[in-house]
Order: structure tokens, then sequence, then C-alpha cells
């Protein structure tokens, strides 16, 4: 029997995610770590070793495997998104499903409209977009099964959309902090029916995805936030505990190991930024205060939402003069009741540390359940950690890397460099004891997981990579902005 054909049948009597399926952004529970014991290359470049290669629209989100295809996401025109199915075998292309996304607008010059990773098991494939909502299709087919719509999300900064859904038994996961209408959403991922919802208006904006931690009393579904480490039960979405231990916001997504959540973050004042970005841009007046005619030149000629304003300069304005100045400007940005980040008069707005939380605990957890926590200037506001066995590998831009011990925090190795002093927006992904470290300027480094740092090869794919590279059966599935690629 054909191999795709012995997936379809094999899909259809399971529908499960097998142990060498990458489901999800970063694989199993967003770890980045590959189970498989296959090897995998070292040496390899845009051109050698590379299996199949398709040619895509630009797009940034990952790769995910599920069954013997390959799902991913590209910008088929500047009105067009496309979600894509390939044979993992052949490379031949399955289906193509394609929506007009319309008015979309702009998004930061690093990110793309197309930044999203679908999740995907044997029977369904999920793919969310900003003004569609939560798309499923049949994996096998591409055809419609659910839809939900959503809130639109809105970023001042213009940072734009890049949260992902994440599987976890029979929900589908999705946490959308934004600056509007934050919140964490459970599905039933067979029918799309709305199990519970949180919300999350006592976040900022974050870009940090659910995970999965299992503690002696049963799994929790953990996530960071504006300040707060949140520990959630999966079947009714009631918060069970939080860590008062995060910053202002958190991009970087923590690793569950043994019971034990890890983090690495990277976050500032929030007054800092708005001063830094909106009054001393050009279209500001740089007297340290904000306004909301400061904001709207910021943004352009896109109106800035009512709703926005009124979470913002109703609650900041404290002495109604009609601009945000010194804390008001952090009662503005931060909920009042997870006061979190740098202070305005903090000299240096810039805070790092990485830190250990274990799960299991109720209520606020943050004196009895922190196991240890380190300022350290080697974090990344975008990469997340990797973990393996003892070690907690961080990289950041620039090429450098930094390693922990997971008992304690105590530094391992570095910071040293891996030989590429590219920007990181991708994060490490684990195989065969090799870590792929993958750069915007479109090399991968690969190195010898282990106590110390060794450096495989340094391999030119030939165009910027900001996706997390999969991992399955052996093989490395590499987005850049332009194509797919299987390297074997």
């Amino acid at each position: 029997m054909p191999r795709t054909l012995l997936s379809c049948v094999l899909a259809l009597l399971t529908g499960a995610v097998h142990a060498e399926d990458w489901p999800q952004f970063r694989g199993p529970n967003c770890t980045g770590i590959s189970s498989g014991t296959a090897p995998l290359p070292t040496k390899f470049s845009g051109t050698e070793g590379v299996t199949w290669t398709a040619k895509l629209g630009d797009g940034i989100g990952c790769p995910v495997v599920a069954a013997g295809r390959v799902f991913t996401s590209a910008m088929v025109d500047d009105e067009t998104v496309g979600l894509f199915a390939f044979d993992v075998d052949s490379g031949d292309e399955l289906w193509k499903r394609t929506w007009p996304v319309g008015d979309i607008g702009d998004t930061h010059k690093t990110n793309s409209h197309a930044s999203t990773t679908p999740a995907a098991d044997d029977e369904r494939v999920y793919f969310y977009f900003s003004t569609l909502g939560m798309l499923t299709v049949d994996a096998a087919t591409g055809e419609d099964v659910w839809k939900k719509d959503l809130p639109d999300p809105y970023f001042v900064f213009k940072w734009g959309a890049g949260m992902s859904p994440v599987l976890y038994k029979d929900l589908l996961l999705f946490c959308q902090d934004d600056d509007l209408n934050p919140a964490f959403y459970a599905f039933d991922k067979r029918t799309g029916d709305l199990k519970w919802k949180d919300d999350r208006n006592d976040m900022g904006v974050n870009y940090s995805h659910p995970v999965v931690c299992s503690t002696d009393h049963g799994d929790e579904i953990v996530v960071g936030g504006t300040g707060l480490l949140v520990g959630y039960d999966p079947s009714s979405g009631k918060r069970l505990w939080h860590a008062r231990t995060l910053l202002r916001n958190i991009k970087t997504t923590p690793v569950c190991k043994d019971g034990v959540i890890y983090i690495s973050v990277q976050s500032g004042g929030i007054a800092n930024q708005w001063l830094a970005s909106v009054d001393r841009a050009e279209t500001g007046n740089s007297d340290d205060k904000i306004t909301r005619d400061e904001i709207q030149a910021f943004v352009g000629e896109r109106p800035v939402p009512d709703a926005f304003y009124e979470k913002t300069f109703g609650r900041g304005d404290v002495d109604k003069d009609g601009d945000l100045e010194g804390e008001e400007l952090d009662v503005a940005f931060l909920n009042r009741e997870n006061f979190a980040g740098a202070r305005y008069d903090v000299k240096d707005p810039a805070a790092q540390f990485i830190l250990a939380v274990k799960g299991g605990g109720r209520g606020d957890v943050t004196d009895t359940h922190v196991l240890w926590k380190h300022a350290t200037k080697h974090t990344d506001h975008i990469v997340s950690p990797m973990v393996v066995e003892n070690r907690m590998l961080l990289v950041k831009s620039g090429g450098i890397a930094t390693c922990f011990d997971t008992e304690n925090g105590a530094a391992m190795f570095g910071p040293a460099r891996i030989h590429n002093e590219g920007d990181y927006f991708a994060s490490p992904v684990y195989g065969d004891g090799k870590i792929y470290v993958a750069s915007e300027n479109g090399k991968i480094v690969v190195l010898r997981d282990g106590d110390a740092l060794e450096v495989l090869a340094v391999n030119d794919m030939g165009d910027s990579i900001l996706g997390t590279p999969a991992i399955a059966d052996g093989a490395l599935y590499v987005r850049t902005r332009k194509s797919l690629m299987k390297i074997q």
C-alpha cells in the first residue's frame, strides 16, 4: 500500500496525534522537542540535502506535521491568505484553501499577515487569521468543518496578530492578549463549540502560548501574561493559581517539564515604551506626555477605536487634563490589580530574568511555588527557551547562547557566540542530540546538545527565516519567507 494511502487509512482509524507528529507551534506541548530517534541532518543548505521545496507567498508561520501531511500558510496576494497541505514524502500539494482577508491594515515589517501557525491532527487542521477568526478544515481534503468568529485584535504598536491555536486532548486552545479584547478560549475541537472562556482584561498585549503542566493534582493549562503566570483548570477554565512574577508583557512561551514551568522573559516599563514610541516619534512633540491626537497621528489614517480610548484614557487620565503624564501612563496601560513591569521613575526600564515555577498550587503561589528566579542580561524578548534534560538553553539576537541548570538556575555555559550574528525570531528545536537555531538572515545553526557549547554547522538556506522549524520522522521542515523545505 502506498505510504500516502496508508496515512489516510490510519487517519480514519485513529483520529489522533502520533508521537512523531509535530502538531502545532514548537511541536508537542510547544516544547520544541522531537521524541523521534531517526538521525537528523547536520550540514545542508537551500539546495543541498533538500528532499523537496514548495514555493509559497510571504509568511512566517511555522510548518506543522500530522499523519503524513505538512501544513503551512502564506499570503497568496495582498488581499488573500492561503492554507496549504503537502505530502511529506513527495512534497506534492494535496490541497490549497484561500480566503479573502478584507481590510487588514499595516503590520510591523518583521511580521507578516500570514504570521500564525496552524494546529493539526489526523482529522482536522485548525487555522487562525485575524479578520477570519478560527477556521477548521478537513485534513485530507481541505473542506470546511467549522468556523468561529472572534473579535478582530487591535494593536496600537502595529505588532499585529501572532498567536496560534494549540491542541490539548479534545480541546482547541487559543489565547489572544491584544489592546482591546484579551481573552483565552477553549473550543471543542470536533464541533467548535465554546467550552469555556476567560476574559483577560487584566492583561496587556502578550504573545505567549498555552502549555500543559502535569501535576499531582492533574493537568493544568498554563499561560503567561502581564505580570502573572496563570494556571487554569482544563475542564472549566477556572484560574487555579497565579504567580506574580512576570513583567509588563511576555512574548516567549514557557516550557513545562516534570511539573515545573520554565520561563525566560525580557520586557520594560510601559511608560517608557509609550513615550519612546509615540511621544518621541516624528508625529509626537517630545514633551513626555501622551495625548489622543499623538496616538492617532502615530497610528495613521485608520481611526483608533473608541473602546481603546475608553479602556486607557478613562482609567489613566486621573487629573482629567486630556493627557497622560508620569505615573498616569502606568495606570492607563496596566490594570491596577495586576501592576507589573518597571515603573515610570526607573532609570533602566528593561528587565530580564529566568525563573522556574512548580505547578499544582492554588491561589497566589508567588511565595510558595517559585523555585528560583535569576536576573540575566541574556534573555530574548521573542525567542522561547529550550529545556532538554537538566539544561535550559537561551538564544538571543546577535547569536548569543547561554545555558542554565534547571535544578537551581545556575549558569552552565555562556554567554557565548554561536557563529551567526543575525537577528532571531524562531525558537530553537531539538532532535537526535542536536539543536537547530534558525535566524532571520536565513542561516540555521546546528548545536550539539550538551553541558558545553559546540557548534556543529552553520547552514545558509538562502532566504530569511522567522518561523520555527518542525521535526518529524527524521526530517527537518523549514519555512522561509518564500518557501517550505524538507531536509533529510
